[in-house]
């Protein structure tokens, strides 16, 4: 059976955060705001790394099989809002729990910071995804909830929100 763990990580885990970033940008090109060509080439620095992995509150690799399988972030945005971003399995890894056990780290990340709500951007094209977020009890946002500062939903998108209890779900 398949053994899935996740690892808070830090600025010392930039060569594996950027094994992992890289891989879901190559993947992935339209899924995430940044580009591989904005990560690639001259602008793939140890200190650049270093400094998105400080940038960033939470920064999790999930291991499957003690192998990197699959990355996420997190950060405060306003008003008791974290914003989930990143998340990325490998392909080897989907299915496997691995994406259940990093929007779980999130989820309880954002608990631990009195958050009220996590919110996050999906391409409306990777269903994939947004059957995980569902599992998660993640919605679509609706235009009328007063959230429209945080300036989610860009074109291609749907904004989700997961209203956080204090319960575990």
């Amino acid at each position: 059976m398949s053994s899935v763990e996740v690892k808070s990580i830090g600025v010392e885990d930039w060569r594996m955060w950027r094994h992992l970033r890289l891989s879901a940008l190559a993947e992935f090109p339209a899924s995430f705001d940044s580009t591989l060509e904005q990560w690639s080439g001259q602008n793939d620095t140890e200190e650049r790394w270093r400094d998105r992995l400080e940038a960033v509150p939470l920064n999790v690799v999930a291991y499957l099989n003690d192998q990197p399988a699959g990355m996420v972030s997190a950060m405060d945005k306003v008003e008791r809002i974290v914003v989930l971003i990143s998340l990325w399995v490998a392909p080897w890894a989907r299915g496997t729990g691995t994406g259940d056990r990093l929007v779980e780290a999130v989820n309880e990340w954002a608990r631990n910071q009195s958050a009220s709500k996590v919110v996050l951007e999906v391409r409306r094209a990777n269903a994939r995804a947004i059957a995980l977020y569902e599992r998660h009890r993640f919605r679509v946002l609706d235009p009328a909830s007063g959230l429209d500062h945080l300036d989610l939903s860009c074109e291609g998108e749907l904004a989700m929100v997961h209203e956080l209890s204090n319960k575990g779900f």
